[in-house]
């Protein structure tokens, strides 16, 4: 049989395609270089980015966005605090203070004094939040950790209502009148009642986060119907808490009975949270309440509608109320929402931690939650690890004064320290030398001879 043959350009096709395809990629990944030598211009296999020093992709584009990104900013705010924080401590150091009375002689000392000093404070600190590695066992040794997550419970819920209401544009200033509104609320709720377990906790609940969305929303219905300024209304609602619940307390249906002080009766067993891990720890059942209000606050933000008009209303108010937004209604319901939000913290106060109504219920978690929601950059999430990162402070800084004799008060310090750089970012990025700024010039130059290159070509 004749043997059969492919058409000629059927087979020479795919060559032919293969070498155009081939020669194209060679003159696009190529480059022109000239030949100091002879004059004469070769092409080299060098693609542009990368004799330009910069691979495919801009990997170093991503790595300037890390490390001058917000999250960032936040994460070098605290090590400059915790690094000043740790000067302040070698200050007050004894050992310190010998070396440097010979520092011309030795200087080594004290460098040497001035690190021990700090690092065994904040060692101590460490100790004291999160591990214990001297514990008699495994549950003593992680009982600092579940002592931080107690404190940092309504730290958390308290900075979410704080985030909230700034990603719509207001300041509430009020978390710690609207803590002290869902505790009095919530107290009552669980010692004056007599109820089922599960239905008793579920009205105490159901109380405190009525309580602080009531005491939230009345500031933004002021604000939206007068005008008035939130920060003002939300400072005097403070007050205006804090003296009705002492006068509540010298009252026959708060004060305890027998009791000359000022202390509610013990909330019924009924209306208790109940502890996670048992009666070895604090740990209760509002530390899974304060991550499900983590997760709801995301969601309304990023995944709802009325986080959108949120978000919108608080980058430009009167943009938002052109495109049909009620201003005024969203006013209203943010700071009711941001209310409830820190009414959670006062539920967790009464129902979880004391079991008692005090005026102390609220100490200073209120006030807190403003620096804890500024460190998360007003984020759920990052206000989450905000709080647990202010309740390590808050847990561990009582066993840095016991084992090393550091006061308490340098905690204190370290948490404005965090403020102050938190509110200049420019100051912490010009510490750190991570001004997008200066980057500019270079990657100007970098532009300017890729398109040298490219006309040369």
């Amino acid at each position: 049989m004749p043997e059969k043959h492919p058409p000629k350009h059927a087979a020479n096709e795919p060559a032919g395609n293969a070498q155009e395809a081939t020669s194209a990629d060679e003159s696009t990944a190529a480059v022109v270089s000239v030949d100091t030598a002879g004059g004469a211009m070769e092409p080299s296999a060098v693609p542009a980015t990368a004799q330009s020093g910069q691979l495919p992709g801009g990997p170093d584009t991503l790595l300037r966005r890390i490390f001058t990104g917000s999250g960032m900013v936040s994460v070098l705010a605290v090590l400059l605090a915790l690094i000043i924080g740790g000067l302040l401590i070698a200050s007050t150091d004894e050992r310190v203070a010998t070396a440097a009375g010979y520092f011309l002689a030795r200087p080594t000392d004290f460098l040497t004094a001035v690190w021990d000093a700090a690092t065994r404070s904040y060692l101590a600190l460490f100790q004291g939040s999160v591990f214990n590695p001297r514990g008699n066992s495994v549950a003593a040794q992680f009982a600092p950790f579940m002592e931080t997550l107690t404190i940092a419970t309504p730290l958390i819920t308290a900075g979410l209502g704080v985030a909230l209401a700034f990603r719509a544009g207001l300041f509430n200033i009020g978390a710690q009148g609207q803590i002290i509104v869902a505790g009095i609320l919530a107290a009552w709720v669980g010692f004056a009642l007599h109820l089922p377990l599960g239905l008793h906790l579920l009205l105490v609940l159901v109380a405190g986060i009525i309580g602080g969305a009531f005491w939230g929303g009345l500031v933004g219905l002021l604000k939206a119907r007068t005008g008035a300024h939130e920060v003002i209304l939300t400072i005097m609602f403070n007050y205006i808490a804090l003296y009705f619940l002492r006068y509540l307390l010298n009252t026959p249906a708060f004060q305890r009975p027998g009791e000359a002080n000022p202390i509610s009766p013990i909330l019924d067993p009924t209306a208790v949270y109940p502890q996670i891990f048992g009666t070895q720890y604090r740990l209760h059942l509002g530390f899974l309440l304060a991550i499900a209000a983590t997760v709801v606050v995301w969601w309304l933000l990023n995944r709802s509608t009325v986080g959108f008009e949120f978000r919108a209303v608080g980058a430009n108010p009167k943009a938002a109320q052109t495109a049909g937004i009620n201003v005024s209604r969203s006013t209203i319901l943010v700071m009711a929402l941001a209310g409830g939000l820190a009414g959670m913290s006062g539920v967790a106060q009464v129902a979880g931690t004391e079991k008692v109504l005090t005026d102390g219920v609220a100490a200073t978690y209120g006030f807190d939650a403003i620096t804890v929601a500024l460190l998360g950059r007003s984020t759920p999430w990052g206000t989450f690890a905000a709080g647990l990162l202010f309740g390590a402070f808050r847990a561990g800084a009582v066993q840095m004064q016991i084992q090393t004799g550091t006061p308490i008060d340098i905690v204190l310090v370290v948490q404005s320290l965090i403020v102050l750089f938190i509110a200049a970012p420019p100051l912490v990025r010009a510490i750190f030398g991570l001004n997008p700024r200066r980057r500019k010039p270079a990657r100007a130059a970098r532009s300017r001879e890729a398109a040298t290159t490219g006309g040369a070509a």
